[in-house]
């Protein structure tokens, strides 16, 4: 599985919430990525600007692959404490890096905004 496959799933969360709609199609996810069943922990980074806009971080794994990747950037985007949620203008101009946790150790992926400014 390549890491744009995992970031299109944070991606595409993020954008179910601003449409308002579920697109992401779980079961079909899970039967061609089978590593997606795995119990692992993640950390989404939303940046605007080259600046943090958004961060959620799984302190102990509990949730499958693809359930903390979809929990965490919506949190990331939408319930940071820190900052107001996202906006689809924003939305069009983040980056989002992906860590995942594994038992090798932490492993980054980062896409680039839809909009390049």
């Amino acid at each position: 599985m390549s890491q744009s496959v995992l970031l299109s799933l944070a991606r595409k969360s993020i954008e179910e919430v601003l449409r308002a709609e579920r697109t992401i199609n779980r079961t079909e996810f899970l039967e061609k990525y089978p590593i997606l069943n795995e119990i692992m922990g993640t950390q989404i980074t939303l940046y605007l600007n080259d600046k943090i806009r958004g961060r959620a971080t799984t302190q102990s794994p509990t949730r499958s692959l693809l359930d903390d990747i979809i929990y965490n950037a919506k949190i990331a985007a939408f319930q940071d404490p820190v900052f107001t949620p996202i906006v689809t203008s924003e939305y069009l101009s983040i980056a989002i890096e992906l860590i995942l946790f594994t038992a090798e150790g932490p492993l980054s992926h980062t896409d680039t905004p839809i909009l390049k400014e």
